[in-house]
């Protein structure tokens, strides 16, 4: 009985450690494996475009083809209208100093009379506009910096399309003797190709409806916080709380309390009805997981991966799922990431 404990201890120690080593190199190698694994993801998005492009009597390169080229030109043209906003930006924020130095020095006011203090020199500093250019200058050389790797990413992309319908017969080879095996790779695909595709759907709307909204309410840079609405809504639970910020506080500043406060009320009002009303309801059942682990996959997914890990902290955690249950023993793993509370099947 002790030697089987012994052993089985053993084991434990074994898998926790190899573990440890894979985890350790992912992480000092996600300069290649971010890109790699954001491309995947990203093909598993598209491929349901081109076969909807196929079924109109395309041939299948010629869809990629025709996807990948309104895919560059959409970014070229959001990519042109991102750098107008950070130039214009950049131009008129010396006109905004005084506002800005009023504003922190009430601030500063507010603050002292609740106890805090609050440094008048480092507040200068904050809305000193040769500081403020400067940044603009590096997030205007960070575009132009990532083009090249976005290309990259593209190119990958539609390689790994081209590759798609070889690899179910690849796949279908090396596990010719688990059945069992090629229908969890089914079940990880299609749950994760639904979520991202039905997230991406979702983001797209929530960006579209914040951007029209900030522009009915005359904020400026409406385009830029309705993409940072887009991009920060693939993040789960907290993303839609981040977008907002940025964007409360240029109206709190340049436009006065009240209105930030219509703002402000406008994203709750967005979230509401888009992430606790709608999402749900189109999602169907959910994800499979609990919302603690959805949460602490976030932080555990951004720990190893950075951004991406976070925006596709879901995804990623709903394949570690799929896998497990595959796994001798790792059923009881699985059941703790899941929503379930028995041993039952989905």
């Amino acid at each position: 009985m002790f030697a089987s404990m012994r052993n089985n201890t053993f084991k434990a120690v074994v898998i926790l450690g190899m573990l440890v080593i894979i985890l350790a190199g992912i992480r000092a190698g996600a300069e290649i494996v971010v890109p790699f694994i954001l491309a995947l993801f990203v093909a598993v998005i598209l491929n349901p475009l081109v076969r909807l492009l196929q079924r109109t009597g395309l041939p299948r390169m010629l869809a990629i083809l025709l996807l990948a080229g309104a895919i560059v030109l959409i970014g070229a043209l959001l990519l042109s209208t991102l750098v107008t906003m950070l130039n214009d930006f950049a131009r008129t924020l010396p006109q905004y100093r005084q506002l800005l130095l009023d504003f922190l020095l009430a601030f500063q006011q507010h603050a002292g009379q609740l106890g805090v203090s609050v440094s008048a020199e480092a507040l200068i500093t904050m809305v000193d506009p040769n500081a403020a250019i400067n940044l603009v200058s590096w997030l205007l050389t960070q575009l132009s910096g990532a083009v090249s790797g976005i290309f990259l990413l593209l190119m990958t992309v539609v390689f790994m399309l081209f590759e798609v319908p070889l690899l179910t017969a690849k796949l279908r080879h090396l596990l010719r003797s688990s059945t069992s095996g090629m229908a969890a790779i089914r079940q990880a695909i299609d749950g994760v190709s639904r979520y991202l595709v039905l997230k991406t759907a979702i983001s797209l709307f929530t960006g579209i409806v914040v951007w029209l909204m900030l522009l009915l309410l005359d904020v400026r840079f409406a385009l830029l916080w309705g993409v940072l609405a887009f991009v920060l809504n693939y993040i789960p639970n907290i993303g839609s709380i981040i977008a907002a910020v940025p964007a409360v506080i240029q109206v709190l500043i340049f436009n006065g309390t009240g209105e930030a406060l219509l703002v402000a009320a406008g994203y709750l009002l967005i979230n509401l009805l888009i992430g606790n009303m709608l999402e749900p309801r189109l999602m169907g059942r959910g994800l499979g997981l609990s919302t603690l682990v959805v949460f602490l996959a976030l932080i555990f997914w951004g720990w190893l991966l950075g951004p991406v890990g976070m925006l596709l902290s879901v995804p990623l955690t709903i394949v570690a799922k799929i896998a497990l249950e595959q796994i001798r023993g790792g059923d009881a793993l699985a059941l703790l990431l899941s929503d379930r509370s028995g041993w039952q099947r989905d």
